[in-house]
């Protein structure tokens, strides 16, 4: 992969993750819980969000290791945005809410640029090839996002849906998960991470209209 497409990348991905963050705080607080909001955690400004090891020097490292390789996992994370559970109106389903709406606003940032880029011929330009190229990739950046979050391993956004969703009496695998969530996590990401990419690949060309890669 190119250096410049790669700092592309990188820079969609910082955007996205923000947006994810900016939207599990929008939720809560809709929920009746403010922390975001009075933290001043609900702003699209990338500083109030980026954690220096995930946003600045993982991506980094990983970029580099992209460009020896010609490929490779491109990943990283953002400060999470804090909320009070006990805080929220509906003390069932809210977590589980705050939860699904960092994915959801993944979603929607993908459909809206992919059904631009279907229903607005940007390929047939020279003066647009470039932004085809851009919403592209945001599109694929937000699909990865949304996916690799709804996957239920804690902490990802994914393991509060499953806890929701989980009977009272299977409360020991929620502790399990949550002991041994990281771990799995890592395990996940580095042995198994290829696997999401045929289903992302599916949804992009479903939504756009082509294959990316």
């Amino acid at each position: 992969m190119e250096i410049i497409s790669l700092v592309f990348i990188i820079i969609i991905f910082l955007f996205s993750v923000v947006i994810h963050e900016v939207s599990h705080g929008a939720m809560a607080n809709a929920l009746g819980d403010p922390t975001a909001r009075l933290m001043g955690r609900l702003t699209l400004n990338p500083l109030k969000h980026l954690d220096p090891i995930g946003s600045v020097i993982v991506p980094l490292f990983l970029i580099l290791i992209s460009l020896g390789t010609g490929g490779g996992i491109i990943f990283g994370w953002a400060k999470p945005v804090p909320f009070n559970p006990y805080n929220l109106r509906d003390q069932r389903w809210g977590p589980a809410k705050v939860a699904a709406a960092g994915p959801a606003a993944n979603f929607l940032v993908a459909l809206v640029f992919g059904l631009f880029i279907r229903f607005f011929p940007l390929s047939l330009f020279p003066i647009t090839q470039n932004l085809l190229v851009l919403f592209s990739y945001i599109v694929w950046v937000n699909l990865l996002l949304g996916i690799f979050n709804l996957l239920p391993i804690p902490p990802l956004d994914g393991s509060h849906i499953l806890f929701a969703l989980l009977p009272a009496s299977l409360e020991n695998l929620k502790l399990t998960l949550q002991k041994y969530g990281f771990i799995i996590l890592i395990f996940f990401i580095f042995l198994f991470f290829q696997l999401l990419i045929p289903l992302i690949q599916w949804i992009f060309q479903f939504i756009v209209g082509y294959s990316l890669f």
